[in-house]
């Protein structure tokens, strides 16, 4: 499965609804473009571009194909945006990066250093509109609000 092309896929509103009409039932183009108020030709591109992503399958009955969502596509997907939600912020060390030095400067964690100075704010903090305070991203570890 190759993420940014099922991403896509699925990131245009007609597809989406496209795919979700066929996980609660099988239909087939003329079926769809009635249900959305489409062409069937605008349907059957939309189907081209979901089975090239692999997230859908054809089965013919008569003159018609039926199409169903293929769930592992759609399983396997999840499993990676959760991994990726899971990933975990590291700290700013610019030595093991390669950071240049004007970029040096401004990280405030170099040197073991856990102590905001006003050029590494930006990185870290922003105000909190509502209140004017400034609030901690969770980039570094200085003053949580």
């Amino acid at each position: 499965m190759d993420t940014a092309t099922v991403l896509k896929a699925i990131g245009d509103e007609t597809r989406f609804k496209i795919l979700t009409l066929l996980l609660q039932h099988n239909y087939c183009v003329r079926a769809l473009s009635r249900k959305l108020g489409l062409s069937e030709s605008a349907i059957s591109q939309h189907i081209k571009v979901l089975r090239e992503a692999g997230l859908l399958v054809g089965v013919k009955k008569g003159y018609y194909v039926h199409y169903d969502v293929n769930r592992d596509v759609l399983h396997q997907l999840a499993s990676q945006i959760k991994e990726l939600a899971a990933l975990e912020r590291e700290l700013c060390r610019p030595d093991k990066v390669g950071c240049e030095s004007a970029e040096r400067k401004r990280c405030h964690l170099q040197k073991g250093s856990h102590n905001c100075s006003n050029g590494g704010q930006p990185f870290c903090h922003d105000k909190d509109s509502e209140e004017g305070r400034v609030k901690n991203h969770g980039n570094c570890k200085c003053h949580k609000s």
